[in-house]
C-alpha cells in the first residue's frame, strides 16, 4: 500500500508543515488527519499544497508528530472520501466588477455569471479573516487577476473572484478581489457552535436570486455580537455594573487573555496577550488564575478610575506608575480604592504593560475567549475613553505574598531573539540566510499586534515564483519581495503566501513582544527539539 507523498518541513519549535502533491491530496490528508488527531495536537491548518499542524511539545513531540503523519498519509491513499457536506449560498450577481471581468475573459456579465453559479466548489482552505473560505472548483478554468489596486473597503456579503479561487467576505475589510456578487448567508457567526458557515473540504453551491439587484455600497453587515452601541459616552464591556472607567485608554488598550487556540482551521488566530509571562505574573500576583483576562497597555499613556474598591497589578514594560497621584511599583498587588484614579504612564523600558484586577476582566466571550483580535475584530473592541470595565467574581484563590524585590521591566532597545528553521529558507540565498544571523535590524514603525516589520538589509530570493498560501503561526518570519522581514503576531491571518525563513521560538515571544520601534534585534540559532 503505497502512501500520499508527502514532505514534511519546519515551521519553528511548535510545528511542522506537510507538504503534498495538491489540492485533492491536502483534502484527503487533513481529512484523515482531523479523524483521529493524538493529544497534543493544537491546530491543523489546510492550505493550497500544505497542512500546517501545530502542537504542544510537552505532549506530542515534533518527531511522533511527524511519524503521525506519515501513518495518517498511508491510511489517506487508501481511503474512500466520504462524502462532503454541501451548502448553498444564495447570490446576486449584482458585483462592482462583473462588467470588467467579464469583458476580460472574453464573455457577457451573463455569461461570466452563470458559469460561476453552475460551478461546483469545494472549500480548499480558510483563512485572511475568519470564515473567509477559499472556494476552487474543476468546472471554473479562468485565472483572474486582482485588481491593480486594493479597495480600502468591500462590505461584508461580498463574492469575488482572483486567481482560480472565488469566495465571499465575512466582513467589511479591504480586498483586491473582482467582486462579482453578494450573499445575505451568515457565513461568520461566533455565537454558532461552528462559527465558520464554509469548513475545509466542503462542497458550495451559488444559488441565483431574481428580484430587485442593489449595491455593494448601500448595505453593510458587520460579524454576529461584534457590533456594539454607545449609551451616552459610556459602554458596559460585560453589561453589568463598571468595575473601572476608561478615562484615556493610551496608544492601544485592549483586553486580552491566553488566546484562542485550536480555531486557526476556521480562520481565527490565536490572539491573546503578547507578553504570556506578564499576563501570568500579574494575575498570579492578585490570586487570578495565569488566563484570566487583563487589559494589554501599549506604550502607556492609559488612565482609569475606580467604581469600587478592588486589587490590582501591573507587570511587563514599565514606566512611570501612579495612583491618586503617588507613585508605587509595578509587580506588586495594590488597593485601588473607589474614586482613585490609576495613571500607566508613558512606557520607558519595554513596549507592553498588563494591567490584572482581582477577579479578571469580563468581556465579551468568543470561541472560549475574551482577547481582543485588532484584525479580524473578534472580541471586545479596543478600550476607549468612558468606556465602563467590569470585573469578574472574586476567586477562591488567596492572595500571595508580595516578592522581596521586584521582577523588573524588560528591556525592549536591545534584544537577542532565538529563530528556528522555518519552511521556505531554501528560498533564499545562502548569503542571506547568513545575513539575517549576522545583521542588527531594527524594528520600523509598523509594528502592532498584527506584525513587526523589520528595517535592515534586504534578504535576497533564491527563487522568484509565487508561493502558495499555507499556514502561519506567531512569531513566522515572512519575506515580502522587499527583502525586509515581518514577524508575525498573535493576530495575524492564519495563512500568508510570502515565504518564511524562519521561526521565532515560542519562549522568546514574549520578550518579542516588548519590542518597540527603534528597538534593535539580534538573530540567534535555537536547539529545537525533534
Amino acid at each position: 500500500m503505497s502512501a500520499l507523498p508527502t514532505r514534511t518541513l519546519p515551521m519553528g519549535d511548535r510545528a511542522i508543515l506537510v507538504e503534498v502533491e495538491g489540492l485533492d491530496a491536502v483534502l484527503a490528508l487533513h481529512a484523515r488527519l482531523v479523524a483521529e488527531p493524538p493529544p497534543g495536537v493544537i491546530d491543523l491548518v489546510p492550505a493550497a499544497r500544505t497542512v500546517l499542524i501545530t502542537v504542544d511539545p510537552a505532549v506530542l513531540s515534533l518527531s511522533r508528530a511527524r511519524a503521525w503523519v506519515t501513518d495518517a498519509a498511508t491510511a489517506a491513499s487508501a481511503e474512500q472520501a466520504a462524502a462532503p457536506a454541501e451548502v448553498e449560498l444564495d447570490i446576486r450577481y449584482d458585483g462592482a466588477d462583473l462588467e470588467d471581468t467579464a469583458e476580460l475573459l472574453g464573455m457577457t456579465a451573463a455569461e461570466l455569471a452563470g458559469r460561476h453559479a453552475h460551478a461546483t466548489w469545494t472549500v480548499a482552505f480558510t483563512g485572511f479573516a475568519p470564515g473567509f473560505g477559499y472556494l476552487v472548483s474543476e468546472d471554473w478554468p479562468f485565472d483572474v487577476p486582482r485588481l491593480a489596486t486594493p479597495r480600502t473597503r468591500v462590505p461584508a456579503g461580498a463574492v469575488g473572484v482572483a486567481g482560480v479561487f472565488s469566495g465571499a467576505y465575512p466582513r467589511e475589510t479591504p480586498g483586491g478581489w473582482r467582486l462579482l456578487g453578494t450573499t445575505d448567508e451568515p457565513l461568520f457567526d461566533p455565537a454558532r457552535p461552528s462559527p465558520a458557515l464554509l469548513a475545509p473540504g466542503m462542497r458550495v453551491r451559488f444559488r441565483t436570486l431574481a428580484g430587485e439587484e442593489r449595491t455593494l455600497a448601500g448595505r453593510e453587515r458587520t460579524l454576529a455580537g461584534e457590533e456594539r452601541t454607545l449609551a451616552g459616552e459610556e459602554r458596559t464591556l460585560a453589561g453589568g455594573a463598571g468595575a473601572l472607567r476608561v478615562e484615556e485608554p493610551g496608544l492601544l488598550a485592549t483586553v486580552q487573555d491566553r488566546g484562542r487556540p485550536g480555531s486557526a482551521a476556521l480562520g481565527i488566530a490565536r490572539s491573546g496577550a503578547m507578553d504570556r509571562r506578564a499576563l501570568g505574573a500579574a494575575n498570579r500576583l492578585v490570586g487570578n488564575p495565569q488566563g484570566a483576562a487583563a487589559i494589554e497597555i501599549t506604550l502607556g499613556g492609559f488612565r482609569a478610575v475606580a467604581l469600587a474598591d478592588m486589587l490590582f497589578a501591573v507587570t511587563g514594560g514599565g514606566g512611570p506608575l501612579r495612583l491618586a497621584g503617588r507613585d508605587i511599583d509595578p509587580y506588586a498587588a495594590h488597593r485601588w480604592p473607589a474614586g482613585a484614579e490609576l495613571e500607566v504612564g508613558w512606557i520607558e523600558r519595554g513596549a507592553r504593560a498588563i494591567l490584572a484586577l482581582r477577579g479578571g476582566v469580563e468581556g465579551l466571550l468568543v470561541r472560549g475567549s475574551r482577547a481582543t483580535d485588532i484584525l479580524s475584530g473578534l472580541g471586545p473592541a479596543p478600550l476607549a475613553a468612558g468606556d465602563l470595565v467590569e470585573v469578574g467574581p472574586v476567586p477562591a484563590a488567596p492572595v500571595p505574598p508580595s516578592p522581596d524585590a521586584a521582577w523588573g521591566a524588560p528591556d525592549g532597545d536591545d534584544l537577542e531573539i532565538d529563530l528556528a528553521p522555518g519552511p521556505r529558507a531554501d528560498w533564499f540565498t545562502a548569503d542571506a540566510r547568513a545575513t539575517l544571523f549576522e545583521a542588527t535590524w531594527v524594528v520600523s514603525g509598523a509594528a502592532d499586534r498584527v506584525g513587526i516589520r523589520l528595517d535592515g538589509p534586504s534578504l535576497a530570493r533564491a527563487r522568484d515564483d509565487e508561493l502558495p498560501s499555507e499556514g502561519m503561526v506567531p512569531g513566522a518570519l515572512q519575506v515580502p519581495p522587499s527583502g525586509r522581514p515581518t514577524i508575525l503576531g498573535p493576530d495575524a491571518p492564519v495563512t500568508g503566501g510570502y515565504p518564511v525563513i524562519a521561526v521565532v521560538t515560542d519562549a522568546a515571544l514574549d520578550a518579542l513582544a516588548q519590542a518597540r520601534p527603534g528597538s534593535r534585534i539580534r538573530f540567534r540559532h535555537a536547539r529545537v527539539r525533534s
